[in-house]
């Protein structure tokens, strides 16, 4: 299942190469096409959950090529890996939905490069070997940077993919360094036999440092966060919302997966550094955010601050603080593409202008939007029965754990999102009608259709945490070092 899981988008692609696009019903099919490929997948994905047995430990649905060739060809999932590979799939359609009538150059090669995106971003999270995890990670960097280089709707969309490829690569360099090492050392590069491997303590403070480097970059965080803003303010709304949702994931995972799991020592001897550089991230991210202009850089900086309660919660060693982290990846995996929805989609669609100075007193002429992006921005700066909030109070809960003055100093950051949150709603909703604005239609069913399954998944994470609790529960238990 898990090799039909990657292959449905890969043949999705190829087969909407074989469309003919010179007539407006060849592109609306492209369009219908890829969005059914995607619907399937997600199908797909949801009966793994059904049939996921939630009482075994370790891997389930292994399958392993290892006798048909030199790489280690082996994929699996546990809890973890399938609630990233859920989140992936489930918000690739609704990235197609938003995208639908924005893209008029080259449409079929800009619904490929999201259908190559997605075989990636699963294969990333089901592969059980190191190196076939480096592939897949930066594999992914490749039709990114066309979304952003290509489909990017800023003049300076060029450097921004050139800044995001540059970034990323860089330090996944000294990943791929680690990885050899460990190959080297350990003898193969199977997650499960690099866990048990006996690497001195020596080893794995110079391989976590590799490997650290690359997820820092990816998560990101300061000074190494300068790519994400730009990218994010020059991608199509499809990129923003993919990107922001699972592709900043990637590093999370890593974290888990590589840095908790296999080199725990090394993991518990820089936790200080990790929590340093955290809190700074978080308190930096959170001051920049208030001074932003652009609006889809101020929701790109706000996901800096929150990745980076996101990392505080995964090195607390604890397990509220981890669980806490992983749930907090998930909701912003929806509320963060949900406002990049309504900022980047919803209005600059209207008004092709993302400077915030020139919005006010849209309440007057979009209520459905404001009600819409009063939900979202609740749920992103953590008000009670959204996801963020519970996923924030167990994440700093488990730092306090950890050291009550790193709890603090992170507890900061939820008052910071807050100051943010609630100037942009006010100045955007609120007041009289901006005299820049002209009459606008509301939200359209398929922008509403975009949203819902959005917002709606910030709530019940809120409301029914259990049903992601119960799936992280066993993984996470044999994750503390």
């Amino acid at each position: 299942m898990l090799i039909t899981l990657i292959l449905m988008p890969i043949l999705g692609a190829g087969l909407i190469g074989l469309i003919n696009v010179n007539t407006r019903e060849g592109l609306q099919f492209v369009k219908q096409s890829a969005l059914v490929v995607t619907v399937f997948t997600a199908g797909l994905s949801v009966y793994i959950l059904t049939v996921f047995d939630l009482s075994v430990p370790g891997y389930q649905f292994v399958a392993n090529w290892s006798d048909y060739s030199f790489l280690h060809l082996s994929l699996g999932i546990d809890g973890v890996s399938l609630l990233f590979v859920l989140l992936t799939t489930l918000l690739t359609p609704i990235c197609l939905l938003a995208s639908w009538r924005n893209i008029n150059v080259s449409v079929k090669a800009y619904f490929q490069s999201l259908l190559i995106i997605e075989a990636l971003l699963i294969a990333v999270f089901v592969v059980l070997d190191l190196l076939l995890f480096y592939v897949c990670f930066e594999a992914v960097l490749v039709p990114l940077f066309l979304l952003v280089g290509v489909w990017g709707g800023s003049p300076t969309r060029t450097r921004s993919a050139l800044l995001l490829f540059l970034y990323t690569l860089t330090g996944s360099l000294f990943m791929l360094l680690a990885i050899l090492e460990v190959r080297v050392q350990v003898g193969t590069t199977d997650f499960s036999a690099v866990a048990l491997a006996d690497i001195s303590p020596d080893a794995q403070k110079v391989l976590w440092l590799g490997f650290w480097l690359a997820l820092m970059t990816k998560t990101p965080m300061v000074p190494l966060h300068i790519w994400l803003p730009r990218a994010h303010a020059d991608a199509p709304l499809a990129g923003s919302m993919l990107l922001a949702g699972v592709v900043l994931k990637l590093a999370t995972y890593g974290m888990v997966r590589v840095l908790l799991t296999m080199l725990p020592d090394a993991s518990s001897h820089y936790t200080p550094l990790v929590q340093v550089l955290a809190l700074i991230s978080l308190v930096y991210a959170s001051l920049a955010t208030v001074r932003q202009v652009d609006m889809k850089s101020l929701v790109a900086y706000s996901s800096v601050a929150h990745m980076a309660v996101v990392v505080l919660g995964l090195f607390s060693n604890t397990l509220l603080g981890i669980q806490g982290a992983l749930v907090l990846s998930l909701a912003h995996g929806v509320v963060s593409p949900a406002l990049f929805m309504l900022v980047g989609g919803v209005l600059y669609d209207r008004y092709h202008t993302r400077t915030i100075r020139y919005y006010r007193g849209l309440m007057v002429l979009m209520p459905v939007f404001a009600t819409l992006f009063f939900l979202a921005t609740a749920c992103n700066m953590g008000v009670p029965l959204s996801g963020n909030w519970l996923a924030e109070v167990m994440s700093l809960a488990g730092a306090f754990q950890r050291s009550p003055l790193v709890g603090i100093i992170g507890a900061s950051g939820i008052v910071l999102s807050a100051c943010y949150s609630i100037w942009l709603w006010t100045r955007l909703v609120g007041g009289s009608l901006s005299p820049h604005l002209g009459y606008s239609i509301d939200m359209t069913r398929r922008e509403v259709h975009v949203l819902l399954p959005l917002v709606f998944g910030a709530i019940w994470l809120g409301v029914q945490p259990n049903t992601v609790l119960d799936i992280l529960y066993l993984p996470v238990s044999h994750m503390l070092y």
